[in-house]
């Protein structure tokens, strides 16, 4: 009981520390120890070998996933210094007009994390933009937030397949498939998140007008000229090439041969789901370093720049996978799973509970993800679910309770927005929480149905 108790306080503190902004790896130390204290686990190995090096430990993962998040986070740092990103944005703004902001907002984010960028890049891309626009159209800035979250932090990292994401990666290591496992679900899921958050924004957009609400800028806010944002952006067609490039160079294996060609390039690329990614990253960050003068003149330095981006988002993931193992070592989580396991309900259904409530607890879908790969994955392939269904369907219940309030990427992006949770976390949350959920059990319906 003692020990239950402690699990709870643990998961529990992990919350109340990561809601008040306190340094997630710090949190996830101290709450480590609460569980390892009241569950009566040997303190040196739980530290050294659940929590740092064990299977699900915190160095265990950085080094699995270093070369990924830095290559992206280089790519990220390159698109947002050489104005490509807002490139990109300032296109779809000419193409569908100021007043469509958060179509723009959706689309443009969906677009640059889909293409490699880091989410934490593009809502620093796009956030000068947006507060032109938003005041422009007098748009609350909590639908920023909003349409923000929905196009860089649902469909495009969990449900469309080819994406290079951390979150479509990792069942790729435990389940040998690749970045497109189960396309049609993965396209069904996202059409399906789009549509119903896109409906729900629009719909708080014309509450917010009828209700006399309106743009208000943040205490630091500086709100930019539009002629100073389009000045020395590169123009929209070569802003776009390394963002294709990257989704091409994914996509050229499965087109020029599959899992089954005698090609060595092919096959390379077809073992190695990190590597790959990872290279198509890096190719596109050489090629935007070479056609953006911007970047041109110090390629060596924003490259460092972006290796730098990628350690604090690394070791702060990384951290929440080592509590995480030491969860994953007490009777509590062995109970959880037993009684997951044993519910009467159909295995993609149960899986899906088992995903959401490990993500909701770690407050981070890739944290979630990972914990589940080691621990359940196993359990389910044996219940008859297809390695590629799996892979998609778990991906994409991930990303639901994952974005609860004292997850760390909503923390972030309501300080850069200066928002707080009550003026903007009940949007941020119906698109990150709701909308996810009932995409992913109606994806999971059609897959039990086909």
């Amino acid at each position: 009981m003692i020990g239950l108790l402690g699990l709870v306080a643990g998961l529990g503190l992990l919350i109340w520390l990561a809601l008040r902004d306190v340094n997630i790896i710090f949190a996830s130390v101290i709450c480590a120890l609460v569980v390892i204290v009241t569950n009566a686990l040997p303190l040196a190995e739980s530290l050294t070998g659940s929590y740092l090096s064990g299977d699900l430990g915190a160095f265990t993962f950085a080094g699995r996933f270093f070369l990924l998040f830095a290559a992206g986070a280089m790519f990220g740092r390159i698109m947002g210094e050489s104005h490509a990103a807002t490139s990109v944005a300032m296109a779809m703004v000419k193409a569908m007009g100021k007043d469509r902001i958060l179509w723009i907002t959706v689309l443009a984010c969906a677009l640059l994390t889909y293409g490699g960028v880091v989410v934490f890049v593009v809502i620093f891309a796009m956030y000068p933009l947006g507060l032109r626009l938003l005041k422009e159209a007098d748009i609350p800035k909590r639908l920023f937030c909003g349409a923000a979250a929905l196009g860089a932090g649902t469909f495009t990292l969990t449900a469309l397949p080819g994406t290079p994401s951390i979150h479509n990666v990792i069942p790729t290591l435990k389940l040998g498939t690749d970045l497109f496992a189960a396309p049609l679900l993965g396209i069904f899921g996202g059409v399906l998140m789009f549509a119903l958050g896109m409906a729900y924004l629009e719909r708080e957009r014309v509450k917010a007008r009828a209700n006399g609400e309106g743009f208000e800028a943040g205490p630091r806010d500086v709100i930019p000229d539009l002629n100073e944002i389009a000045r020395d952006i590169p123009p929209w067609p070569l802003a776009i090439l390394p963002l294709a490039l990257v989704i091409a160079t994914i996509l050229a294996p499965r087109l020029l041969g599959g899992a089954d060609s005698d090609n060595a390039v092919i096959a390379f690329a077809n073992s190695q789901p990190v590597i790959w990614p990872s290279f198509a990253l890096l190719m596109a960050s050489i090629v935007a370093l070479i056609i953006f003068p911007a970047v041109r003149r110090k390629p060596l330095q924003i490259l460092g720049e972006g290796t730098q981006d990628a350690i604090m988002p690394l070791m702060a993931t990384s951290a929440v996978i080592g509590f995480g193992g030491v969860v994953a070592q007490t009777g509590g989580f062995e109970l959880f799973t037993q009684t997951v396991l044993g519910l009467d309900l159909p295995p993609m259904m149960s899986m899906f509970a088992a995903a959401s409530t490990v993500s909701g607890i770690t407050g981070s879908s890739s944290g979630g993800l990972q914990i589940f790969m080691a621990t359940l994955a196993d359990d389910y392939l044996a219940l008859g679910i297809a390695p590629e269904e799996l892979h998609r369907l778990v991906a994409m219940a991930s990303g639901g309770l994952d974005s609860l309030p004292h997850c760390g990427a909503v923390i972030a992006m309501l300080t850069i927005t200066q928002l707080t949770h009550k003026q903007a976390y009940k949007d941020v949350g119906v698109v990150t929480v709701v909308v996810p959920i009932i995409a992913t059990l109606a994806t999971i319906v059609l897959a039990m149905a086909i």
